[in-house]
């Protein structure tokens, strides 16, 4: 790196609050640096320049913490439980914010996660102990948008993410250096550029750290002192920086993709791991779709369709069939293509659906709105998976009662 270039993190890289200093073991922003907002503020930068929380400059998709506050000052005004140490809410409010419910007031709690009521409450009280929390499972099985409001119910803070790639570097998980500060002072506190674990550790915060098996093996060993220990050493300055009550990490992981690196036997002991199904029942993943294609299309500004649930029901009918390789009614067995068809790919294509109704149709979701998105989640080998797909439609959709239309579209794509 060039030893001129300011190495400050970023927010949703590293560190994320503007010019931070280490004073002990806790992060102290700069005077004069504040939050508006969810976004930094730093004085003599013109307002033009940095991001507005206006109507025409609102955030394309806001932070948990932002997006649900006022369900989560309801929940904490509500909450007369105990909390563990620095936790915003108690665990049964934490649990409640991610499943949904009514509050004696009135309040209605959204569901942030339609699942087994147990996953959600093991993976609450993991992070109430002093063991990490691993969410493990197929893509597409929320696992990211469940870390996120865990850590924003827990925190109040979702945003100290490690994002995890195959070009991820151990200084990501630890910590880096201010270069130009490190060469004309030498290793100091003030040339540190703490990672969002070590902040976290600091401030007794919950850290992310996403896609953790795409991280390799040799970065992601650097967590066991963090999560045995519960200490960060700076050999460069013969300190090391220990974690106060409050914090914890949530890390995800996939168990089926490609690309991934499997995490050691030492690494996997020090989290608690808990695995994120597909959904049980074709009518809770209509359910979670039909929400979560909901709030994309208030974020977009996409019309509301009149109707969509049919196309949406069809579009989960596909996925379903197609990833358990038989039918809904179980008579007639199909091959499977090589991709995971997830929830999150079935929320995709509807919305992908709702736009197409929105801008070049009349506002109602129909089967030409979804076939081509359909084609794209299925169709990933060219060969292999299209074969499949000609199978299917011939085989199940062409001869299923009220699908013609939907067979037709698909066809039209397909050609």
């Amino acid at each position: 790196m060039d030893p001129g270039t300011d190495n400050r993190p970023r927010r949703n890289e590293t560190a994320g609050q503007g010019d931070c200093q280490w004073a002990g073991a806790r992060l102290v922003t700069h005077p004069g640096t504040a939050r508006r907002g969810g976004l930094v503020t730093v004085p003599g930068i013109p307002a033009t320049t940095m991001p507005s929380t206006s109507t025409e400059a609102r955030a394309l998709r806001p932070h948990a913490e932002d997006a649900f506050a006022e369900e989560l000052a309801a929940l904490a005004a509500a909450d007369d439980r105990p909390r563990p140490a620095r936790w915003r809410l108690s665990p049964w409010s934490v649990a409640t914010y991610l499943l949904g419910g009514t509050l004696p007031d009135g309040t209605v709690i959204t569901p942030k996660y339609v699942g087994p009521r147990r996953i959600v409450e093991v993976a609450v009280t993991t992070l109430a102990t002093d063991r990490a929390l691993l969410l493990l499972g197929v893509p597409g099985t929320a696992k990211t948008w469940v870390s996120e409001h865990l850590a924003a119910a827990v925190s109040g803070d979702s945003t100290l993410l490690v994002q995890g790639t195959a070009g991820t570097a151990e200084e990501a998980i630890r910590y880096g250096w201010n270069y130009a500060r490190l060469l004309a002072h030498g290793p100091s506190r003030e040339a540190l550029v703490p990672s969002p674990v070590m902040r976290a550790m600091a401030e007794g915060l919950t850290a992310r750290v996403e896609e953790l098996t795409r991280i390799p093996a040799d970065v992601q060993d650097s967590l066991i002192t963090v999560l045995s220990e519960k200490t960060l050493p700076v050999p460069e300055l013969g300190e090391e920086i220990q974690a106060v009550r409050g914090f914890n990490l949530i890390a995800t992981a996939n168990d089926r993709d490609r690309g991934v690196n499997e995490l050691s036997s030492a690494l996997r002991r020090r989290f608690n791991t808990v695995v994120l199904p597909l959904p049980e029942t074709p009518e809770a993943e209509v359910d979670i779709v039909a929400r979560r294609v909901e709030q994309l299309g208030r974020a977009l500004d996409l019309p509301t369709a009149p109707d969509g649930a049919d196309e949406i029901r069809r579009v989960v009918t596909v996925f379903r069939e197609l990833r358990d390789g038989v039918t809904t009614d179980g008579r007639t067995r199909i091959k499977s293509p090589s991709g995971t068809l997830s929830t999150a790919e079935a929320i995709s294509v509807v919305t992908g659906g709702l736009a197409l109704a929105a801008h070049f149709g009349d506002g109602v979701l129909r089967a030409g709105d979804v076939a081509a998105g359909v084609l794209g989640a299925v169709v990933r080998d060219p060969v292999a998976d299209r074969l499949v797909w000609q199978e299917y439609l011939e085989t199940v959709v062409r001869e299923r009662d009220g699908w013609k239309d939907f067979y037709r579209a698909c066809r039209e794509v397909s050609a």
